[in-house]
């Protein structure tokens, strides 16, 4: 049986009221996770539309030979979708309930509800002069009401305008510690609500990114030619969370609710977050905040540093960065593989060329506001996200290219290892002694046939370290005030220079007992690395050989990933003690104080023993085939390094297959209904935050539109004559749509037909 994890790195844009819509679509994504996770651990099947996505696995699974599991383990978003962003990724870490988001965003997301207390008309008297201009501005002739809304709602709207009108003026009409309190109140819910296990396989990592903006901003220093150094404003800011599967917590509620709030801010409607306003709610809900001070460290280590913190004023996210691909494909590199990944970054976009499709329209040359407006809002939230995308395929492209050069230079790199060892060395059982042997022969035989080029090699290797273990530094020492890793890596290889170890005259390869030490020290990504490709080996085997099962391909993985996960606890700066942040803060001064204290901390050669003992014994029980495949990967692991790394710029890749990028929308899903369908795009994508019966519906096809693309996603994963046909997937996702349905109808009521009309549209067949 083939198995294969679809990885979902998913970003969430920000869309005003159509973040509703953007629940829909993040709840389905949830089911499918739930989903996944049962099929994965025998549990029985979920009811619903988990139960269809259930299903889909085990047809999969029969048909096509190909046992799928889904993960969830990149998720960035900004302004309401980083809301979005940061519930469904504390339920998937949590294997809490995502229901209390729905009902946040169902009931709570409405002006009336949001609109500051302090800010309402206290009376029907209150700006009783204001009333005629309102009633005018909303009833004129071509009014925006008018023009944008649809009938049946527009009285509805003109009420809750008028009450947002003769609210308070030159001030935001909305309550930023009202949301806060919503958020709060949200979160606490899913805490209380049944968990169940985390979306997640143990151990395995979560990142979440919001961004907010900065609006006062930071500094930030820039190196240049002349003057070398300078000071330049930085807005942008984004607030980053990691956790493990299993480990107690994502993050401290309080953290979460920051996030959340600041990403949001819209400007104009909601105040700036300031900190104050989560310290007064955390004290109004009597809860404990000990790591308050090393979270702000931590997302804005200038200002802390500075003791500025209080004047810090945050607003909306998708100012600067509604589409944060680059901070969700920051991470990408440091993503586990236990078996086949076929990687998606997958994104929500409710409404694709809402502000060009509109413009473009016009004959006429812009105006002066719209001129003004649109250079200051509308342009830079709706900027395109090519250049991320066009990254992501250069990513790809190298990553297949990769892919074909370990391929071609695999049989002659096995052929060398053969004729190293002799080819009866796979039929002994090894020791941990003869292991270590066997791989030190094999280190020298490479730096011996690669020639010349393997000082290139070491070039990279060395800097690729110093650059490591630079970045490892200055995230123990904040206090240092950098803008990067540069000054730190300058300062170390200052330092090695001193005691030998020169990379411009001193690396002539690492025959040099120097080099060769420095490297048994502190090389942990060369080690990292070689059990990956180990790892690779014996999951695409069954490609080659068909006598090896499964079950003894999951234990060699098992035990791979064992050895790998004491190379893995080595590298966060957490791994380093309290300690360790002192010696880095005194790294220009006393260099050799902080690698002495790496060095001994992570002990390499001693976890090299442990590894060694627990590969032989891994290796006794394989079958002699996959004894051999194992062996010759990991013998041949310095000769595949040596063409490969300096290929990938010193850095290792985890994931060794292209990344496919998949987008849901409104205009990508046709299944049921063709044309428009959201209610809130109505009134500048305001329209939802003034009808309930808006709501329900933005997130009924949020779920549906969800439930299509998911089952176009989880069928993309089996190919060529696996692949499933157009009639059986619209079986799946008619039974998907009905599951839905069914799962809302409770629900959604302010608009008694909405339900019954699409279920008649799902039964007619679309």
């Amino acid at each position: 049986m083939r198995q294969k994890e679809l990885r979902i790195a998913l970003v969430c844009y920000g869309g005003i009221s159509l973040a509703v819509y953007m629940h829909g679509v993040t709840k389905e994504l949830w089911k499918a996770l739930q989903a996944s996770q049962a099929f994965w651990c025998g549990e029985d099947a979920p009811q619903g539309a988990a139960g269809v996505y259930r299903k889909l696995l085990e047809r999969l699974e029969s048909g096509s030979n190909l046992r799928l599991r889904i993960l969830t383990d990149i998720v960035a978003g900004a302004s309401a979708g980083g809301i979005n962003s940061v519930f469904l990724s504390q339920a998937i870490h949590s294997g809490h309930s995502l229901e209390p988001l729905t009902e946040l965003w169902l009931e709570n997301a409405d002006v009336d509800v949001l609109l500051d207390p302090e800010a309402r008309a206290r009376s029907q008297v209150t700006k009783f002069w204001a009333r005629p201009i309102v009633s005018y501005l909303l009833h004129r002739p071509g009014n925006a009401v008018t023009t944008s809304v649809a009938p049946e709602t527009r009285e509805e709207v003109r009420q809750k305008l008028s009450r947002l009108i003769r609210s308070r003026w030159f001030e935001p009409p909305f309550s930023g510690m009202g949301l806060s309190r919503l958020l709060a109140g949200a979160f606490t819910a899913m805490a209380e609500s049944k968990a169940g296990p985390p979306l997640l396989p143990q151990g395995h990592p979560i990142n979440l990114f919001v961004t907010a903006t900065d609006f006062k901003g930071h500094l930030e220093t820039l190196r240049l030619h002349s003057p070398e150094l300078v000071l330049e404003s930085e807005h942008r800011l984004s607030i980053g969370f990691e956790g493990r599967a299993g480990s107690p917590a994502l993050a401290a509620m309080p953290e979460l609710l920051f996030a959340a709030r600041s990403t949001a801010s819209f400007p104009g409607a909601f105040p700036p977050l300031q900190i104050e306003e989560i310290d007064a709610l955390i004290g109004e809900l009597g809860l404990a905040w000990p790591g308050r001070e090393a979270f702000f460290r931590r997302v804005m280590p200038e200002h802390s540093q500075r003791g500025d913190l209080d004047n810090v004023a945050l607003i909306d996210g998708s100012v600067l960065n509604n589409a944060p691909f680059a901070d969700a494909m920051s991470v990408l590199r440091d993503r586990p593989a236990t078996r086949e990944v076929d990687r998606r970054f997958v994104y929500i976009d409710p409404t694709p060329d809402r502000i060009g499709a509109s413009v473009r329209q016009e004959r006429r040359a812009p105006g002066f506001f719209s001129t003004i407006f649109g250079s200051l809002s509308s342009i830079p939230r709706e900027q395109p996200i090519r250049d991320n995308l066009e990254a992501l395929e250069r990513d790809s492209q190298e990553m297949a290219t990769l892919r074909a050069i370990v391929q071609a230079v695999r049989p002659e790199i096995e052929d060398t290892v053969d004729r190293l060892f002799g080819n009866t060395f796979f039929l002994d059982r090894p020791t941990p002694k003869r292991l270590a042997a066997w791989r030190n022969k094999a280190q020298q035989a490479a730096l011996e046939q690669a020639g010349f080029a393997y000082h290139g090699y070491v070039q990279v290797k060395f800097s690729g370290i110093v650059a490591k273990l630079a970045r490892l530094i200055l995230d123990a020492s904040p206090q240092l005030g950098l803008s990067s890793s540069e000054p730190v890596a300058l300062r170390l290889h200052d330092h090695f220079a001193s005691i030998g170890l020169d990379r411009i005259h001193g690396l002539k390869g690492d025959g040099s007992p120097g080099m060769i030490d420095f490297f048994r020290r502190h090389d942990l990504a060369f080690r990292i690395r070689r059990l990956r490709l180990l790892a690779r080996r014996v999951t695409q085997e069954w490609q080659q050989e068909a006598s090896v099962t499964e079950t003894e391909r999951d234990k060699a993985r098992e035990t791979i990933y064992a050895a790998l996960a004491l190379y893995l606890d080595c590298e966060p700066v957490s791994a380093m003690g309290e300690e360790f942040a002192d010696l880095a803060a005194s790294i220009f001064t006393d260099p050799a104080a902080a690698i002495d204290h790496i060095e001994k901390v992570r002990s390499l050669a001693e976890i090299d023993g442990q590894v060694d003992v627990m590969l032989t014994e891994a290796l006794a029980e394989m079958p002699q085939v996959l004894r051999r495949r194992v062996l010759l990967a990991y013998l041949g692991f310095p000769f595949y390094d040596t063409v490969t790394l300096p290929l990938l710029r010193g850095e290792g890749l985890t994931e060794f297959d292209p990344i496919r990028v998949d987008r849901i929308s409104p205009e990508d899903c046709h299944m049921i209904r063709k044309g428009p369908v959201l209610r809130g795009t109505e009134f500048f994508n305001f329209g939802a935050f003034f009808s309930r019966a808006y709501r329900e519906n933005d997130y009924l096809w949020g779920r549906l539109h969800g439930a299509e693309r998911m089952i176009d996603l989880i069928a993309s994963t089996a190919e060529g004559e696996h692949a499933l046909l157009e009639g059986e997937l619209w079986t799946f996702k008619r039974e998907a749509f009905l599951a839905v349905l069914d799962e809302e109808q409770e629900r959604l009521t302010a608009d008694p037909s909405l339900v019954r009309n699409v279920r008649d549209e799902v039964l007619r067949g679309g």
